[in-house]
This record gives structure tokens, sequence and C-alpha cells, in this order.
């Protein structure tokens, strides 16, 4: 870290095969939305020798944003994959989209990587998001490093920024978040504002100068000792607290001055069990550059202080059928075959590309897996286990593939031709299959109602769906039998757009979005009875069929009970089974508006036959035409569905949070605290008041909000929204 050997001397530029775990870096880039990420891991390209010229976002010249959604958008939508060669290491640079609807691609980096780098700008500061994700982290002891970037801002404060990430991400120990170096700037232009062109570094007291394009380094002056003095003495005292030499804190406190090999060695092993973060600056490499501020110190940090694969414990593992594995599955590329697939895409000349992280064993081109995928049916992912021959292999650099021989455990390929894998899906060998713990997916709560624009679209619909569901498992299709609507459910409205641009784009599919209907249901507000009268006669065999019903309401959740008490033979008994089946069918046609009825009683008391003419469709259709006359003389009430909503939010969102749940007619039902400063909202809002829900949170919340779903009971709409219901209903 500014005190070894260079390792650029060593083999750089774009990774192929990794040949050892030890020699792989998984790093995935963590933030919000425009803090850096792609422009970072272009620098780190750059620097690596992977690329001869920086791409910028904004000209869609970058390796990671390819898409061109992203071209349009400026921003990534997906996960990508830039290997790069650093000093005899492959360091799998995992870039994901910072917007929260996108965080399924986000939480596939996390499962691929085994350390991550969180982004921050140093003009920005730390969006609440980006904080949720850190906890996550540290839940799981992933080790972090932060990178300060924006520092050419006008407004960056270096400083300000640290203390600020010392607060957020430190917890109860900031001295556990501390800079290794400080920016060094240049002379001040005519605005006043001094750029910043190299950086100090605290552990080594030396200077790297990037003003030429690429980093030299020197001794500071005397005069710019003192300045680092304070500043060094915090990062030794913080890297020694969390030294596992017990000694070393003695021996400091009692004036030894510490080797600086051994507080670098310290550092790293600190930084690889993930209870010590370094701050890092970065900038982006300025035209004709060959490396980015800071990027060499970054790629030294990663390669010497991130964990390898070999030091992650690898996620669980089972049978198919779920029963566990006495051998747990480790990172040995001579072990059983265990791999995920940590994304999906479709490719129009290659077809379906499976981005593959190898766990166990070694994936090897034209060999037969066993692929298994369970736990995601509710989301239109059927459970699967079937084998398949994998095509050829590769390793991408954005767009781009280079095909590979192997890929060994901890590290990660593409895999072409897996036409049934998906997302989450496990890959192994076929006399042994096995199925990974899943990773948990945020569940998609906006719901988008589309249709087929064209009978040719129609046509194509089902499988463009079907392949774009298989892409994204934070994506959920449903087919709803009540309103016959197709839905997708989706993260938020960008998300939303994404989904259609490439149903039109990548599958040729041209949608509508409509409106999405609730499932309502109907009921009797109070006792009814209906007499229903089929007689015809017209030469040969007549119909007829007489039976009188009464109907009372029932409690909720009652469904339909059917009650004969006819007396004296009056309905014969093979045709009351006939009147029960009439009165089911014409309940879930619905009696008033067309939507099922529930919660009711119908009695039948009393009917008349003929000897002939009686016969079963006749007392089928008199009971249905008794329940409807019943109708016409009873009070109906529309029934709309409830959700039970549970909202984790930060406690200085809880009033606004629970005053717009009132607006929605929501009934507070509890509120709990959660710890970390949030409280849990529990509250039964009518689900036709929270489609957009998803959206207006996070607006409301400034993104740090979350909420679930799940539907409760129908209950009786009130009547200013019924009326307005029934409008709509004879307006179609």
């Amino acid at each position: 870290m500014g005190d070894k050997a260079n390792p650029h001397s060593g083999a750089a530029g774009r990774a192929t095969a990794a040949d050892h775990p030890a020699s792989v870096r998984n790093v995935v880039l963590v933030g919000h939305s425009g803090s850096g990420k792609t422009t970072l891991v272009e620098a780190l390209a750059l620097t690596a020798g992977a690329v001869n010229r920086a791409g910028r976002v904004e000209d869609g010249g970058t390796v990671s944003d390819y898409d061109e959604i992203e071209h349009r958008q400026q921003r990534s939508v997906q996960l990508s994959l830039v290997p790069v060669e650093w000093g005899g290491y492959k360091i799998n640079l995992l870039d994901t989209p910072g917007y929260a609807d996108f965080v399924g691609e986000l939480r596939a980096g996390l499962r691929a990587a085994d350390a991550a780098l969180f982004v921050v700008s140093a003009s920005d500061g730390v969006d609440g998001s980006t904080r949720m994700v850190w906890e996550e982290c540290a839940a799981v002891g992933m080790p972090r490093a932060i990178v300060v970037t924006h520092l050419e801002a006008a407004r960056a404060d270096f400083e300000e920024m640290t203390r600020t990430c010392a607060q957020t991400f430190g917890g109860d120990d900031p001295d556990a978040v501390l800079p290794l170096y400080l920016p060094l700037r240049g002379p001040q232009g005519p605005d006043g504002h001094a750029p910043v062109t190299g950086l100090t570094g605290l552990l080594s007291q030396k200077l790297f100068d990037y003003s030429s394009g690429e980093r030299k380094e020197s001794e500071p002056g005397p005069e710019q000792l003192p300045a680092i003095e304070e500043a060094r003495n915090r990062l030794i005292e913080g890297i020694i607290a969390e030294s596992e030499d017990e000694t070393l804190m003695d021996r400091y406190l009692g004036g030894e001055e510490i080797d600086v090999t051994t507080l670098v060695d310290d550092l790293e092993r600190a930084v690889a069990r993930g209870v010590f973060h370094p701050v890092l600056a970065a900038a982006p490499a300025a035209d004709g550059a060959k490396q980015g501020l800071g990027t060499v110190e970054i790629l030294e940090l990663v390669t010497g202080g991130f964990p390898t694969p070999l030091e992650r414990e690898t996620p669980a593992v089972t049978t198919p059928e779920g029963t566990p594995r006495e051998i747990k599955a480790t990172c040995d590329p001579d072990g059983p075959l265990v791999a995920e697939v940590v994304k999906t895409a479709s490719d129009p000349y290659v077809g379906r590309i499976s981005l593959v992280r190898v766990f166990s064993g070694t994936l090897r081109p034209d060999a037969t897996v066993h692929v298994s995928g369970h736990g995601l049916a509710d989301r239109g992912h059927e459970d699967h286990d079937v084998d398949e021959r994998i095509g050829a292999l590769s390793t991408p650099f954005g767009k781009q593939q280079r095909t590979l021989t192997h890929c060994i455990a901890g590290d990660l390929a593409c895999v072409a031709k897996l036409s049934r894998a998906e997302t989450g899906d496990t890959l192994s060998a076929k006399d042994d299959p096995l199925l990974m713990e899943p990773w948990e997916m945020p569940d998609p709560l906006l719901p988008l109602a589309i249709q087929a624009h064209s009978k040719a679209d129609e046509d194509k619909l089902s499988q463009g769906l079907a392949r774009l569901v298989a892409e994204d498992p934070t994506m959920r299709l449903e087919q709803n039998q009540d309103t016959h609507q197709v839905v997708l459910w989706c993260l938020g409205e960008a998300h939303a757009d994404v989904a259609l641009e490439r149903l039109r784009s990548r599958y040729g599919v041209q949608v509508d979005v409509v409106p999405r209907r609730v499932s309502l249901r109907e009921t009797f507000a109070d006792r009814s009875a209906g007499r229903g009268r089929h007689v015809k006669q017209s030469g040969g065999h007549g119909q007829y069929a007489i039976c009188e019903i009464e109907v009372e309401p029932l409690p909720g959740g009652s469904g339909i009970e059917f009650v004969d008490k006819v007396v004296g033979g009056a309905v014969p008994r093979q045709f009351i089974p006939s009147v029960e089946k009439g009165v089911r069918a014409q309940a879930a046609k619905g009696v008033a508006a067309g939507y099922p009825l529930i919660d009711v009683r119908i009695t039948l008391r009393d009917g008349k036959a003929h000897s002939v003419d009686s016969s079963d469709a006749a007392f089928q259709t008199a009971g249905a035409l008794a329940l409807r006359e019943a109708a016409t003389d009873a009070k109906i009430h529309l029934l709309e569905p409830v959700a039970e909503v549970s909202v984790l939010v930060g406690d200085s969102y809880v009033g606004p949070v629970m005053s717009d749940l009132s607006g929605r007619r929501g009934r507070v039902v509890g509120t709990e605290q959660a710890g970390g400063g949030r409280t849990l909202v529990r509250a039964e809002v009518p689900e036709i008041e929270i489609d957009r829900y998803a959206v207006d949170l996070r607006s409301l919340s400034h993104g740090t909000a979350r909420f679930g779903r799940r539907y409760t009971r129908h209950e009786p709409m009130p009547s200013h929204v019924a009326d307005k219901v029934r409008e709509q209903i004879k307006e179609h």
C-alpha cells in the first residue's frame, strides 16, 4: 500500500483463466447512482493495462456499461464483469447499478464477490440505501473498503467525507474507518480551487504524484511531515487496535517505533477479516493519462488486503430434495462441482449466456452438468432438475468474450447454451446433483399490467416474458385468473421501464401498459329471496325447473355455503345437486358488477319439477336465475382485497409514513422498535390504494424504508369508492 514493490512490473492487462484460487480477487463495487463506480472501473482497467484509453459514461464508451439502455440512460442497469490482471493476480471487478430498482443486480454482485469497494462521492455524501447495504455486508462479515470519488468537484472535501464515513460506517468503532492516504493538492487556479494532483501515503510517508498521468513517487519535504503526523498516528492506532498481535499496542504505547512492514501486514489481515475499513481516494484518468489518480493504491489494497476465495465460507449446499450434505463444499479446484448462475443474459447471436461463479470444482467446456433451480415458483420460475451440456466457456470484458479452457473454484466465467438455467440456479456434477442455499432477493412490489399491442405481438408475448423473467429473479410474472390480466411485478418505475424496453428491443414484443384491475368480490348485505323459473315448451321434450332460494350473508372467509331444506320432494333428490351447480356457477360470475360472489349461505326452500321435461340442465339454469333474482331485491356490497403492510422505516420518518398510510384508507394496527433507529409499522390497507406504494414510499423515506405486503381478506368497500367502480364498469 505504497510500501511494497510496484505490482505493475508483473503481468498486467485483461485477465484470462486463473490457475489457483489464491491468485483470484472477486470485488464488487457498491454505491449510489452517480457515485462514480463505472468511471472507477474504467480507471482501474486503464491502470492495469486492460484498456488503452479510459471511456466516459457520458459518451457510452465505458467497458462495463455496454447495453444500449445504459447508453441512453447514462447509468448502469445491470451487473457487469470486468476482469483485469495486476501483479499476477486476476481481479474480477463487478460493477453494479446504484439505482434502487436494480438491487437484484447488486445482490448478484454481492453473491459473486468476496469483498466490496464502497464508492462514495465527496460532493454528494452517503445515501440511505448505501448505508443499508453496508449493514448487510457487515452482518455476513464481508470485507469492505471505501473509495472517495469526485474530488475534482468544487465543494469536495476529502477530510469531511472521511469523518462522515467514520460516523456512518464505523458504528461503535469509528477508528475502524480511517484514510490510508491524504489528497495532495496542486497550485490554486483562477477560481481559487486547488486540484488534487496526487496522494500522501500516511504509513510510508511518501508522495505519489499523478499530475503527469502516471504515478511518480517522491519524498516529502520537512515542511510537509507535520501536516500528516496527526492522521498517521491515528491510523497506526486504528491498525494496532485491530491487530491479532496483542503485544503490539503495549509496545506502541511504550514508545516503540513499529516497523512499517509490520503495520502493513497487520492492516492487510484486519481488512481481510472485515474488521478494518480503509478509506482511499480516486479520480478519473485525464485524456492521454496511463493511470487514474489513486488507482495503483486501490489495486494494491485489493491484491494485498482483500481475501482470496479460499478464505470465504462457501454457501450451504444440499441435495435438490433439501437433504443436508455431510461433507461441506470448499473452494477446491479438485472438489465436487458446485457453481451458481449469478446473472443470465440473452445474446441475439449466441443465445442465452450465464455468468457463473464456481465455488468448488472446475468447470470445463462441453461438459454435461446438472442444473437445479428451486424456490421461485411464485415468481414464474418453475422448479427444475435437468442435465444440460454446457457450450463454450469465456471470460467477458464488457460485451466482448474471450474463450477460456476452464474455470476453477473461486473464479467467474460465462457459459453458453444453458437453455434451462436461470439466475440463482446451481450447476453440479450430473452424478452428484446439488443445490446451493439461495441468496436473498427483494420482493417486487410495483405491479405493471400489460397486454400485447397487436396480434403479432400476442404470439410472441409469452416466450418474451418467460425469457425476461428467467434473466431477472427480482421480477414476478402473474397471470391473474380473476382479472384475466398479465401483470409484471417490478421493483420500481425504472425497473419496469427497462423490462418494457427489453421486451421491445431484445425480444421484438411491443406491449401496452393498461390500468391494473384489483380482484374484487361481491356479497349480500342482508337476507333476500329469489325464484328461478325455467319453463320452455318447443315440441318434443321441453325444459321445466322451478326453484326458490333464500340468501343470507355470512362472516368473511366463509365462501359459498349451500343448504338443502326442500321438503316433500318438491325438487327431486337427483336435481338438488343441479341447483347447487347452477347457483355456484352464477356466484362465480357475480350477480351485480361481474365479480365473484362470496360469503353467503344459499338455502334451497322449494321448487317444482315435471316428470318428463325436468333435467339437470334445466335446474342448473333455474338455480342461476333464482340467485340473480335474489340479488335484484338486495343490497350488494362490493368487497375489496385488504393487504397487511409492514413498513421498516427510520424513526424520523415514522410520522410521515403513518400519515400517508392513513391517507390511503389504511388502519395502523401496531408499531414496534426494530433496532438501529428503525421502527416497524404494521397497517391494513386496501390493495387498490397501494399499487404505487413502492415508488411513493421510496420518495417519502429518501430510499431508506422497506415494506412487505400480503393479502389478508376481502372487506366491504366504502360506498363512494364502490359507486366509482360501478360507474367505470358501466363506461366499459
